[in-house]
């Protein structure tokens, strides 16, 4: 089954037939029609913030094979299958041929814990208010009439940003399971509350798989860009939560700045790289080693850092 979600209603279509079913995005139409499924079934959804969410959860629930697959990855698959339009009855169709064909090289979706959701679901709600906040900021900042104005807002804004973080901060405490992984981690210089939060539910959810698994669910993987006589080149992926990798981005800021690490940035820029591409290679490098000491129990030792 594909099943294109939106915030009113959910459409699907199974694969290898032609009519699409439409119902309510609600507790009670998402449990009736769940029911009309036999045992086995395999639903793809894209994610789509929090709209997907009921339908992932409820089938999970049942025992169904969720997969959760990214908008773009989709977008693609269904131009390169000739699709010349875009409705909610074509995405339903898309999704379902996707599933179909390619669930060998799909990994089913598995519901996070409620602690790490709501881990989660701070970090997101901060991000939103983060861009809202920073674009209200900019908007204001010529106009003299609403200088004042702006600045009890701005005051409004920080202490709505400081009450989530507290939140965070407890959040990232009840996730915290073996009492000393999030200390771990942040014991790496550059490493604060918000990405040392992001890393512990990322650690507990792919602690099997591994850091280069984190660094790519972050988007911070470097992908080959050859083509022809172009060679050597490399983008990345950025296929992960943008609010995260902005999050890793400033926390590499931050080491560069530091005794431990500022050595490794330089010896990065020394290599050519400019700035964004030498900050990238150090978050990467701040993921590998935190992944590290959450897996040996160990807390940082500057020491160990290679020399330049």
């Amino acid at each position: 089954m594909g099943v294109d979600v939106a915030s009113m209603h959910l459409d699907a279509a199974a694969h290898g037939g032609s009519g699409v079913v439409r119902f309510a995005n609600t507790d009670g139409a998402v449990s009736k029609w769940l029911r009309t499924l036999p045992a086995g079934s395999t639903i793809a959804l894209e994610s789509t913030g929090r709209y997907h969410e009921r339908l992932a959860f409820a089938a999970h629930a049942k025992g169904f094979t969720v997969y959760l697959l990214n908008p773009r990855d989709v977008r693609h698959y269904a131009r390169a299958m000739g699709m010349r339009g875009k409705t909610d009855k074509l995405d339903a169709q898309i999704l379902a041929r996707y599933a179909a064909h390619e669930c060998t090289e799909l990994r089913a979706w598995v519901p996070p814990s409620p602690e790490l959701r709501r881990l989660e679901d701070l970090l997101r709600r901060r991000g939103t208010l983060v861009k809202h906040q920073v674009a209200i900021r900019q908007s204001l900042a010529d106009s003299a009439g609403l200088r004042a104005s702006a600045k009890t807002l701005m005051k409004e804004f920080a202490q709505l940003l400081d009450s989530i973080d507290q939140q965070i901060a407890q959040a990232a405490a009840d996730l915290n399971l073996d009492s000393e992984g999030f200390e771990r981690i942040t014991s790496v210089p550059g490493i604060g509350l918000l990405s040392g939060s992001v890393l512990l539910g990322l650690f507990q959810r792919l602690a099997e798989r591994g850091a280069d698994a984190v660094i790519a669910f972050l988007g911070l993987d470097p992908r080959p860009m050859d083509s022809g006589k172009k060679v050597g080149l490399r983008r990345l992926s950025k296929r992960g939560p943008a609010e995260w990798r902005r999050l890793l981005f400033n926390a590499a800021m931050s080491a560069s700045r530091t005794k431990a690490w500022s050595a490794t940035y330089e010896r990065e820029r020394a290599k050519g790289l400019p700035r964004t591409a030498a900050l990238n290679v150090l978050a990467r490098k701040l993921v590998r080693v935190a992944f590290g000491l959450f897996k040996s129990g160990q807390h940082f030792d500057s020491s160990k850092i290679a020399p330049a």
